[in-house]
């Protein structure tokens, strides 16, 4: 079955985005058995856990589930480096009460390890961010039975997708939230709002487009399909869902948050992303072109997060929100992509009627 017939067959056309750290197993499998597409969050995960979860995911449901990798580049920075970058930071822990950390010996998951695990679990989709596989990685994981989806932010980068074999496109628009797509050009390139975007890869590429940013209800919904996406990923609009594992302060920002909420930010992980702004992010502005590049940034801050959601200090923790945030609402995973589905219907006829006059 291609990536096209599988989104066509889903009663929902509905992928719930992989969210490292907020979204859940629990919140896919939901998602899965109500009738869209949960995703695995496996950017973060150990080789043998990608294998456990995938295996837990087909014995929670027989619907098709996709896994997620970020592709972070491995890095050996200099020591002065993550000294400076540490220094940087040393304030934040002592506002905390908490020692700045020791150097880390290791950055982030070891991205080939974790390939291979997808491999051999072979799951019916996998995705991936931050980067482009090989011709020969897309075909081992063909030869599983996985179909592969590329995360694009650019028309370009769509291209490059479909040149080394993947089945679909996930076109990440400007308004979503958590870290930016982009790998072939610097972020003030890669700033394509989802309508644009979903349509420009369509005429550019023969491949289905799910289509992501900015997407927060069935109006939405009805909206990108119309667009010609095959199916949407919606991931701000889970953030408040029960099985979401977003901490105290973090739904509490999204609880609170006022009109024009969110900014793109490296401060936090050393690559942009999308989230609700609070003082670290303005305090650091004026430097965060010089913190170290992910993974490494993101490792540094790690316990410094950590503290203040201990701490329900959410100015110095990394709010990972889309521009639609302000439209979030709470609910069960499951029932909330049948709503959104039944919202999408409503809509779609409201416009049908309306073109018909």
């Amino acid at each position: 079955m291609t990536l096209r017939d599988q989104l066509a067959a889903l009663p929902i056309p509905i992928l719930q985005a992989p969210m490292v750290g907020a979204s859940s197993f629990e919140m896919a499998a939901a998602v899965s058995k109500a009738g869209a597409m949960g995703h695995i969050a496996g950017g973060a995960m150990a080789p043998d856990a990608i294998e456990a979860a995938v295996a837990a995911m087909r014995a929670q449901t027989p619907g098709p589930f996709g896994v997620n990798l970020l592709m972070a580049a491995r890095v050996t920075p200099g020591a002065a480096e993550v000294d400076r970058a540490l220094a940087r930071l040393a304030p934040w822990y002592a506002e905390l009460g908490e020692p700045v950390p020791a150097q880390p010996n290791e950055f982030a998951p070891d991205f080939e390890s974790q390939l291979a695990a997808l491999v051999r679990a072979a799951p019916p989709v996998a995705s991936f961010t931050f980067g482009i596989l090989t011709a020969a990685q897309v075909e081992a994981l063909h030869a599983a039975g996985t179909l592969v989806v590329g995360t694009a932010t650019s028309v370009a980068e769509a291209r490059a997708w479909a040149q080394v074999g993947a089945d679909g496109i996930c076109a990440q628009g400007f308004e979503a939230g958590g870290h930016r797509g982009h790998f072939l050009a610097e972020v003030e390139a890669s700033l394509v709002g989802t309508i644009a975007l979903t349509a420009l890869i369509g005429q550019a590429v023969d491949l289905p487009v799910i289509a992501a940013g900015g997407i927060m209800d069935g109006r939405g919904v009805a909206a990108a399909l119309a667009l010609g996406a095959c199916a949407v990923q919606m991931g701000t609009a889970f953030l408040l869902a029960d099985q979401a594992t977003v901490s105290q302060p973090w739904r509490g920002a999204i609880e609170s948050v006022g009109d024009e909420p969110t900014r793109l930010t490296r401060a936090f992980t050393g690559r942009f992303a999308r989230g609700i702004e609070n003082r670290f992010m303005r305090e650091l502005r004026a430097v965060e072109d010089e913190v170290p590049a992910y993974p490494v940034q993101n490792r540094l801050t790690q316990a410094l997060r950590a503290a203040a959601t201990k701490a329900d200090q959410p100015d110095m923790i990394s709010l990972w929100a889309g521009q639609g945030v302000g439209l979030a609402r709470p609910g069960e995973a499951g029932a909330m992509v049948q709503a959104w589905w039944r919202e999408a219907k409503e809509a779609s006829a409201a416009l049908q009627a309306r073109v018909s006059r």
